[in-house]
Formats: C-alpha cells, sequence, structure tokens
C-alpha cells in the first residue's frame, strides 16, 4: 500500500480523530499535514483550547507520517511545548516531519500553526517501526 492508503486505512477507524474533525492535507512517505478547526466543547475552564486538543491533533500527524513508511508504528515517546494560548474558532495546522528513520526506531517533529501562521506547538515523537507491514 501506499501512503495514502494506508492513511486512509487508518482513519476510517480513527474515531477520535473523525470527532476532532481533522482534515487531511497531504500525505506522503515519513510525512503528514492535517488541519482542524477549535471548537467550543474543546476549550478548559480558562476559555481557551485544552492542551490536549493540540497534543492530539499533533499525535495523530505523528501517527499517520510513521506509518506511512509501510510498516505499522508506534510511539514508545512523545513530547509537546505549547507555545501560544489556542482559542476556540481557530483553524490548527499540524505538520509532521520524519527526523530519523531506521530499521526498529524513527524520529519525528510536529509543528502546529493558528490560521495566522503564529506556531502555537512543537511536538517531538519517537516510534518504534515493527515488522508487521500494513
Amino acid at each position: 500500500m501506499n501512503a495514502s492508503e494506508i492513511v486512509d486505512q487508518m482513519f476510517s477507524n480513527d474515531s477520535f480523530s473523525q470527532w476532532m474533525g481533522l482534515e487531511r492535507l497531504e500525505e506522503r512517505s515519513g510525512y503528514c499535514r492535517l488541519r482542524m478547526t477549535v471548537r467550543p466543547e474543546m476549550c478548559n475552564g480558562f476559555g481557551i483550547a485544552h492542551g490536549g486538543i493540540t497534543y492530539s491533533l499533533a499525535d495523530s500527524a505523528l501517527a499517520f507520517a510513521s506509518n506511512s513508511q509501510g510498516r505499522h508504528a508506534l510511539s514508545i515517546t512523545t513530547s509537546i511545548q505549547h507555545l501560544a494560548q489556542v482559542q476556540p474558532g481557530d483553524v490548527l495546522t499540524a505538520e509532521a516531519h520524519e527526523e530519523h528513520l531506521s530499521r526498529r526506531i524513527a524520529q519525528y517533529r510536529v509543528t502546529v500553526h493558528n490560521g495566522n501562521d503564529q506556531l502555537v506547538a512543537l511536538f517531538q515523537g519517537t516510534v518504534y517501526r515493527s515488522s508487521r507491514e500494513w
């Protein structure tokens, strides 16, 4: 399967990414770009987007980018830096780039920007690449 076919299969079974309203903009081997709009029910008690929303967007981009290589990949460590507040109605774009690929381990960097092209979060993830193919 090619990268788009793999992401098609993953996304069709990913109820959470669908609930978030993720829009697939581009995927290719080792890369993924997603977009979503922050809804009011995604906000915390401060009236801004819950940090888990930005994290989940970045995590989905990581999942699609890392699995697009053709082998099942599962995260083993992730981290995020929230750099700016995200407001309800903001349109967020996550872009996952592969930084390192070996037989069993791969490293990705995901940037999340708002509609004004402001960097709102920086996410890094390491995945384990199993021998199981898509």
